[in-house]
């Protein structure tokens, strides 16, 4: 039987932006950075150093699972350390990629999920006609879901309660992440995906890490959860039993995060060696 699977949302949880990493210190006391995503030639992801070494020990304890929003062709962009992931997840649980290349099995398998739901040329016609100077942009993403680019000091209150009421009875939900706006069909998770590779790698137990509304169910299902403090979910007060949040903020509640994966994936394997039949973290 396989390890421990470790699920990891990327952005604002993994990796951070110059702005999302907070360093609120004297700049000489900051952290050292690695950059792990280029964007239009200039850096746009980092993590701490003090990340790259918990993610890298946590690599060798478990089989860590990159689990994002992002587009297939967004996750190529990014270069975590060590060898590239057996397993991703892209497309909030609508893309599978296995070796870096999507599974087709598993897109054909998620579209069927998501007929019953309102299509996506409906939704997006409808961000389209609700939006005003505020919208700086607007996407659909892998054909599955929308998402809009806001200016958060001009978003009406009551802009993203409004597009959420009117997506629910149509099968969809709305989430507010950062300067992002997304609608995604509620059928379109993470946890799916999650369940699929938990199932084709014979993983002994799971832990996932996010900070999104859209990692709620992520977290959920897994065996044990952490989530930094800060993002939609600790706005929000999110708790579960099994979850654990961190003590620091933006890239340090990265390193944090990380670090406290890498401690349960030890203590589980070491579990399992001394006492073959326990399989939870």
């Amino acid at each position: 039987m396989s390890g421990p699977v470790v699920f990891l949302d990327l952005d604002r949880t993994t990796i951070y932006s110059a702005a999302a990493l907070a360093l609120d210190v004297p700049d000489h006391a900051a952290p050292r950075l690695l950059c792990v995503e280029v964007y239009r030639g200039a850096p746009l992801s980092f993590m701490t150093e003090a990340a790259v070494t918990a993610f890298e020990e946590l690599l060798a304890v478990a089989t860590v699972v990159p689990t994002t929003t992002r587009t297939v062709e967004q996750l190529a962009r990014v270069h975590l350390p060590g060898p590239p992931s057996r397993y991703a997840v892209a497309s909030n649980g609508g893309d599978l990629l296995v070796d870096g290349v999507p599974d087709p099995a598993w897109a054909h398998a998620v579209r069927e999920r998501l007929a019953d739901c309102a299509p996506l040329e409906e939704v997006a016609a409808h961000v389209a006609a609700v939006s005003a100077d505020f919208v700086r942009n607007r996407r659909t993403a892998s054909g599955l879901f929308v998402y809009a680019v806001v200016d958060r000091d001009a978003l009406p209150v009551d802009w993203v309660p409004e597009l959420a009421a009117w997506c629910a009875p149509r099968g969809w939900a709305v989430s507010l992440q950062g300067r992002k706006v997304y609608a995604v069909p509620r059928p379109l998770t993470k946890s799916a995906a999650a369940a699929e590779v938990l199932a084709r790698t014979g993983g002994s137990a799971s832990a996932a890490a996010g900070d999104s509304l859209l990692d709620a169910d992520l977290l959920r299902a897994a065996d044990i959860a952490v989530r930094p403090a800060h993002g939609e979910l600790h706005d929000a007060g999110f708790a579960l039993g099994h979850l654990h949040v961190t003590a620091a903020r933006g890239g340090a509640a990265g390193a944090e995060l990380l670090g406290w994966l890498r401690d349960r994936a030890r203590d589980h394997v070491a579990a399992v060696a001394a006492t073959p039949a326990s399989g939870r973290l």
